[in-house]
């Protein structure tokens, strides 16, 4: 197979485009692509892979709601692997969960307008960045270190998202592609070099992609082996069929076609 190069930006997309110390510092890779008895080094499905070291604990973005008791009225929940604490109806706690509604069987939790019923044991990440939805555009709202997030649908699984206009196409843990249904192992494989060694990197076909209300078919991503990535990318794949308008902390995608 012939090498291919792709383009490659520095950073995910945020709210500033300034840089900012050199946590944000580019990595440097080689950016060709073989095939199946080669070595893939596209700096776009690299930067993923190395993602939580770049970014740290910020890119999670979402607030993770696990239910430890309930009552008529009240929740004991643990926020985001702290301590267990007691909401009762309409209290809001500083990471911007609310409780709705509550009895000894359920709660019903609200995060940013999106409302999730967990009962005792059950847990959820809910995304912290708003979404404002209408037809075919969204809106999404950067976090509070300017990046911005979202919870994407895959064939019709929640997972969160990172948007950056740096990878070439959307980007899955193997682990979500097997949430979501993906046969990425009947995909096209190559291989990147990591940290940790040489892992597959498989080539397939969303059937669909949903953000807010905009959904995209047959969209192009790449699944990668046995990496415990900490969030997909929503790369050019889908952004290229959107139009996308920055202002300060708010993105809004508009699709194109």
């Amino acid at each position: 197979m012939r090498s291919r190069v792709f383009t490659f930006r520095e950073r995910p997309i945020t709210s500033s485009s300034r840089r900012r110390g050199p946590r944000n510092a580019p990595v440097v890779l080689d950016s060709r692509l073989r095939g199946n008895d080669g070595i893939l080094l596209d700096r776009s499905i690299l930067r993923a892979i190395f993602l939580l070291f770049l970014l740290g604990p910020g890119i999670a973005a979402a607030v993770d709601i696990n239910v430890v008791g309930l009552t008529a009225g009240k929740a004991v929940v643990s926020i985001d692997g702290g301590k267990p604490r007691t909401l009762t109806i309409g209290q809001v706690t500083p990471e911007g969960v609310k409780l709705i509604a509550a009895t000894s069987e359920s709660a019903v939790f609200e995060v940013d307008g999106e409302r999730r019923t967990l009962a005792v044991g059950q847990g959820a990440a809910v995304a912290n960045t708003s979404a404002t939805r209408g037809g075919d555009t969204v809106t999404l709202f950067a976090d509070s270190r300017g990046h911005f997030t979202t919870i994407g649908v895959v064939n019709g699984v929640s997972l969160r998202f990172l948007v950056d206009t740096g990878a070439t196409a959307v980007v899955l843990s193997s682990s979500d592609a097997r949430r979501a249904g993906v046969n990425y192992l009947g995909g096209t494989r190559v291989f990147t070099q990591t940290a940790n060694g040489v892992v597959p990197v498989y080539a397939v076909k969303l059937d669909s992609l949903r953000i807010g209300d905009v959904t995209l078919n047959n969209v192009d991503a790449s699944v990668i082996e046995g990496e415990k990535l900490p969030i997909a990318l929503l790369g050019m794949s889908f952004l290229n069929r959107m139009e996308m308008k920055r202002d300060g902390t708010t993105l809004t995608l508009i699709r194109r076609y």
